[in-house]
């Protein structure tokens, strides 16, 4: 049985406070269970001021004991959790052990997974700078792309990579002016892999995670000191920038 023992020791001291650090690694790390109803949808908690929270629970066992209602427990790595984040708007999660919880803001999960990697099953994933032409196809097909979605204000395209596996996939980091879920962000990305960006049976897969301009400016700050090729759309002069480590090399 998969426990998040880390996190658990954390929550059941009534420590998260005292050590934030080391709360979100083992989130960051372990993932934890997020319930689910008979139809397979996450059931949300709300706190006192009736703001959703994604819940998560440290084993299978803690979440029937803590909420019975449920009919099972999937477990979440960081990037599942980003993900339903992104695809439902909700802004914060609750995680539970048997005796503790803490409410834990969604811009911190993806600041953490950006700067020390996600442990998952006993593998780490890093964003880093891509020179596959499949990373520099997505770039240049932004650049061209981009204006036609206003809401999009940002894009940065990297690789995450499995650092024992050595598998990997290139992501999209959509920022948006937008309330999330993002439609722009989802609409660009389908257009450009439909229509601009072709991938064959070799190339990775390509995902995209949106995140708010407002929301999520620690997150923001986090990608712009990564180095990543960059778009960026200045809506109210049209001006469509592109910053990548490729036009600073010297010729050769």
């Amino acid at each position: 049985m998969i426990v998040n023992t880390a996190l658990a020791d954390i929550l059941d001291r009534d420590a998260a406070d005292r050590e934030p650090d080391a709360l979100l690694a083992a989130l960051v790390d372990h993932g934890v269970f997020v319930p689910v109803g008979e139809n397979g949808s996450v059931l949300f908690l709300r706190s006192e001021d009736g703001t959703p929270a994604i819940p998560g629970y440290v084993s299978e066992a803690c979440c029937a004991e803590r909420l019975p209602q449920a009919a099972a427990a999937i477990h979440c790595d960081a990037l599942r959790l980003l993900d339903i984040a992104e695809r439902t708007g909700v802004e914060a999660l609750a995680v539970h052990s048997v005796r503790g919880w803490a409410r834990v803001p969604v811009p911190l999960v993806y600041r953490t997974l950006a700067g020390r990697g996600q442990q998952a099953g006993g593998e780490r994933l890093k964003l880093s700078w891509s020179t596959h032409p499949v990373a520099v196809a997505l770039r240049d097909a932004l650049a061209r792309r981009v204006r036609e979605f206003p809401a999009v204000r940002t894009v940065w395209v990297s690789r995450a990579r499995r650092l024992e596996t050595g598998a990997e996939h290139l992501m999209l980091h959509i920022a948006v002016d937008e309330p999330l879920p993002s439609s722009s962000a989802q609409r660009m990305t389908e257009i450009l892999l439909a229509e601009d960006v072709v991938l064959g049976e070799d190339d990775p897969k390509v995902g995209m995670l949106a995140i708010n301009t407002t929301g999520h400016a620690e997150s923001i700050a986090e990608l712009e000191s990564m180095g990543l090729d960059t778009v960026r759309f200045d809506r109210a002069t049209g001006r469509v920038d592109v910053i990548s480590r490729e036009y600073d090399a010297p010729p050769a």
